[in-house]
């Protein structure tokens, strides 16, 4: 399979004093910690993903680990626009549509990886240019956004569009020739196709605060400025053997912009740092409140593009690495996100957690939340436990006349019209006294606004 090439550097400073070869940096998890990864990082509002390939979804090694420890996916290549757009005009989903498909029967996020690149483009665009490439750009942007609406957690617009070197400027390629505004055309194209979706912009060797990094920032802190449609910016972490001790600085610079900052693509080169460098990742979004989640591209090491640098958490046996419990023990003793600004779109989704509310009495109590559009919406319900604590709750949601569930995540429906009954899933059921998680699910209609009625076991 095609494998996404990118450049790898090696920053040059480590991170902190205790990231010395030899050293594994470890940090004792919280009372209630998180057994994997996926259940850790929703406990703190965020997600932990990988990067799949459709075609690895029938080895049972590969889809137990991923199934286990993540909560978000993003397609490695299947939604690229050489796999959705072989020909132009002529639209092929069926890997995105497996893998969302899969998302949604595991209680799993979508990232969308990515709608414009300058490489995978299908050869027909490769041989357009200035006006023509435009309009199929922007229809290209306009389909495949439309028809995902309402699955994708965050998109990657577009994806390493500035240049490597000391200039910071933009790199040059088919699409920078049609207009130095071809960004942002994509963006507001995005944001018309699905309104719900959170749009990033990706990018490698940006892990430090460098030529490359700030160019970037100059242009997000533009598009914030005017108006253009932007709500996250992706930092690829494809890394060697030290990690930039400006890394978690760099992250939180972009977030005072008022974006969220994402770890989208993080593999590390095996060798006495890597757990360590895994840890201080971790630690460094954990520490950044508007960082929203991590991914890591690639379950196993044998998946991974990096070949023999073995650069994943798990080896490809399945068996966890220090790394990965490095990760988790980061995870566990990170802090949550106290006030997310919006409700991710997608019916697969954890959203983050808001500031918890007060307990709800010896049972549990219930809020529901919304973010609607013209003929749909997306709710986030948030459970209190009581005094008592849960060993399992359900919700009843009162919907309005006409409208309908479509789709449920991190909870079971019963029902998608009227009255909805919504019960835990297997991992978020016991909840000590004031503990909050939370789920979601997606509508057509009008969002519910009435209190839901919670019931604890």
């Amino acid at each position: 399979m095609r494998r996404k090439r990118v450049l790898l550097t090696t920053v040059t400073l480590a991170v902190t004093g205790a990231l010395t070869a030899g050293v594994l940096v470890t940090m004792a998890p919280a009372a209630s910690a998180g057994t994997t990864l996926r259940a850790a990082a929703a406990e703190k509002g965020r997600y932990f993903g990988a990067a799949v390939a459709t075609g690895k979804l029938s080895n049972s090694t590969y889809t137990t680990i991923l199934n286990r420890e993540f909560n978000s996916v993003v397609a490695e290549n299947e939604m690229k626009w050489d796999a959705t757009e072989p020909q132009q005009g002529v639209f092929n989903y069926s890997g995105g549509d497996r893998l969302v498909s899969h998302a949604r029967a595991n209680g799993m996020s979508v990232r969308g990886h990515a709608l414009l690149w300058h490489q995978q483009e299908p050869g027909w665009a490769q041989n357009m240019s200035g006006s023509a490439l435009r309009s199929a750009m922007i229809n290209h942007v306009t389909q495949v956004a439309t028809h995902f609406k309402g699955q994708i957690y965050a998109w990657d617009v577009v994806n390493e569009a500035f240049a490597d070197g000391g200039s910071g400027g933009r790199r040059d390629s088919n699409l920078q020739r049609t207009g130095n505004d071809w960004i942002e055309a994509a963006f507001r194209a995005a944001r018309a196709a699905d309104p719900g979706a959170k749009l990033c912009y990706n990018d490698y060797n940006t892990d430090g605060v460098n030529a490359k990094s700030t160019g970037i920032y100059n242009m997000v802190r533009d598009f914030k400025s005017r108006g253009v449609p932007i709500d996250c910016v992706g930092f690829q972490s494809h890394l060697g053997t030290t990690l930039a001790s400006d890394y978690q600085a760099n992250l939180q610079r972009f977030a005072d912009l008022g974006v969220d900052v994402q770890i989208t693509e993080l593999d590390v080169m095996t060798g006495g740092n890597q757990a360590n460098i895994f840890g201080a990742v971790t630690r460094a979004c954990m520490n950044v409140s508007r960082c929203t989640g991590i991914t890591v591209w690639g379950v196993r090491d044998c998946d991974s593009w990096r070949g023999s640098d073995n650069a994943l958490l798990f080896d490809c046996n399945g068996n966890k690495k220090p790394a990965y419990d490095s990760v988790l023990n980061a995870l566990n003793a990170g802090t949550g996100i106290p006030n997310p600004t919006t409700t991710p779109p997608n019916p697969t989704t954890t959203p983050p957690n808001p500031t918890t509310p007060p307990p709800g009495g010896a049972g549990c109590s219930a809020t529901v939340s919304a973010n609607s559009w013209t003929g749909g919406f997306v709710a986030t319900v948030k459970v209190t436990a009581g005094s008592g604590g849960t060993r399992g709750w359900s919700v009843s949601v009162t919907l309005p006349g006409g409208t309908s569930v479509t789709g449920t995540w991190s909870a079971t429906a019963s029902g998608s019209s009227g009255t909805v009954r919504f019960a835990n899933v297997d991992y978020n059921g016991q909840l000590a006294a004031g503990q909050v998680t939370e789920f979601g699910f997606q509508g057509n209609g009008t969002a519910p606004t009435q209190t839901p009625t919670c019931t604890a076991s």
